[in-house]
């Protein structure tokens, strides 16, 4: 949703500023009306307006000479000028310097308000264009790390796109970017321009895995009304990247091994093999070395996942990322957010070197969006980060976690200690679950009796 647009309108005819800035407001822009360029200044130092509509004649000076001023102090606004009847060299001025529009006196408010419609959408477009610009820049600079374990792990990438169908698999914690690291290897293979399809394991329900994924053939089930083309078909010549993989059950494993050893597949319900060339990328942040011991994730499908296996450094290992990721990703959200000069003061920057950053980029994102949400001024100071710096996420803090009786297996031991982790933390599950480096459906798995 587009944020609305902050307009600025500078007249000293209080009849005619209180009807422009109603008709203005009907159309959906929130109006601050100046008498004079004192009140002008004041109301730009509460906030940066992005349309403003200014008279040439005010009482204490000349909205003309007021320009480069207001040029300064709003670089962004759109700017209309409105000039006496018959002005034209007036208005030629103003367009030189740095108005976009004007409207002569009589002013009609049809055409002002036309003005002011243009002028928004003006704005909405270079909008836009800078939210798509700045998603880019702060993609790029995830691919483009200053730090030598990022640079290495996306040069392989580089290396990996020239092989079309290697299966690829990223490791590392929730949140280091292992989506956009995906997408990189994406863009930078043959089928870029083919589809680029995301699906999160943990998310689809247990009983429509295997239809999602390979499609399914009418019938096949109860409410399967029509066939339906899995993700895999979807993707075909270009890229399937699937988070969190280590969720599949045993069954979806082994036909996701069946699909990389021979590009071939079958809907559910349907009897003849189809194929698709589609790239498999598998991305966890489990141990699957683990999984695979504790019978949870099949050792071939392991072996065959892992042609190319690349760990993904977090955040706090890489801290000369940490300033050029906050800078990309400030630019992509603030405009989303009406927060348009909104920059780093000196005070965030040093919280943002200083912090461990246990949820890694997207925990990142996360305190840049409320800063930007919560923080009113210009310049962002991150409050949220004044106080004390966290540890590592071991686990929660206090007494060790101690099972008494015989010897037991993994899994139960594994159930008891997420359990005492939930205890500790008071039952707070989702806590719970980021501690333990779960996601949350694993979390509710781990906790249930066998």
């Amino acid at each position: 949703m587009n944020a609305p647009l902050a307009t600025l309108l500078v007249d000293d005819d209080r009849a005619f500023s209180a009807l422009a800035a109603a008709a203005l407001q009907r159309e959906g822009l929130p109006v601050r009306v100046a008498h004079s360029l004192h009140e002008a200044r004041a109301a730009l130092e509460q906030g940066s307006p992005d349309l403003v509509i200014l008279d040439r004649r005010l009482p204490d000076g000349d909205g003309m000479g007021f320009l480069p001023e207001l040029r300064e102090k709003a670089p962004a606004a759109v700017i209309v000028m409105v000039t006496a009847h018959g002005d034209i060299a007036s208005a030629v001025d103003a367009i030189r310097a740095g108005a976009a529009d004007y409207v002569a006196k009589p002013v009609e408010l049809a055409d002002l308000v036309i003005k002011a419609r243009r002028a928004a959408e003006d704005i909405r477009l270079r909008e836009r264009l800078q939210r798509a610009e700045a998603e880019l820049s702060g993609r790029r600079r995830l691919i483009a790390p200053l730090s030598a374990g990022m640079r290495q792990v996306v040069q392989t990438l580089d290396r990996i796109a020239t092989s079309p169908r290697s299966p690829v698999l990223l490791l590392g914690e929730t949140g280091v970017g292992k989506e956009v690291l995906a997408w990189h290897l994406h863009t930078r293979g043959a089928g870029a321009q083919a589809p680029f399809v995301h699906v999160n394991c943990a998310a689809l329900p247990e009983p429509t895995v295997e239809s999602e994924l390979f499609g399914h053939e009418r019938g096949a089930f109860t409410d399967a009304r029509t066939s339906r083309r899995g993700l895999v078909e979807v993707a075909s010549g270009g890229t399937l990247f699937l988070d969190e993989v280590g969720e599949l059950s045993l069954p979806v494993q082994a036909k996701l091994l069946t699909f990389l050893d021979s590009g071939a597949f079958r809907r559910l319900g349907g009897s003849s093999a189809l194929e698709s060339s589609a790239r498999i990328v598998a991305a966890t942040n489990r141990d699957l070395e683990a999984e695979v011991r504790a019978g949870r994730f099949r050792e071939d499908l392991w072996f065959r996942l892992g042609v190319f296996r690349l760990g993904i450094p977090p955040l706090r290992e890489r801290p000369e990322d940490i300033l050029p990721l906050a800078e990309g990703l400030l630019a992509e959200m603030r405009t989303r957010l009406g927060r348009r000069s909104a920059t780093l003061g000196e005070a965030a920057r040093a919280r943002l070197r200083s912090y461990h950053f246990p949820g890694n980029v997207r925990e990142l994102r996360n305190i840049l969006e409320r800063a930007l949400v919560l923080e009113p001024g210009p310049e962002l100071t991150l409050e949220l980060l004044a106080g004390p710096t966290p540890a590592a996420p071991a686990g929660p803090s206090g007494e060790a976690f101690c099972l008494d009786g015989p010897p037991t297996t993994l899994e139960a031991l594994e159930r008891h200690y997420v359990r005492w982790v939930l205890a500790r933390l008071g039952g707070r599950r989702m806590e719970a679950a980021k501690v333990l480096g779960l996601s949350y459906p694993t979390f509710l798995k781990r906790l249930e009796e066998p």
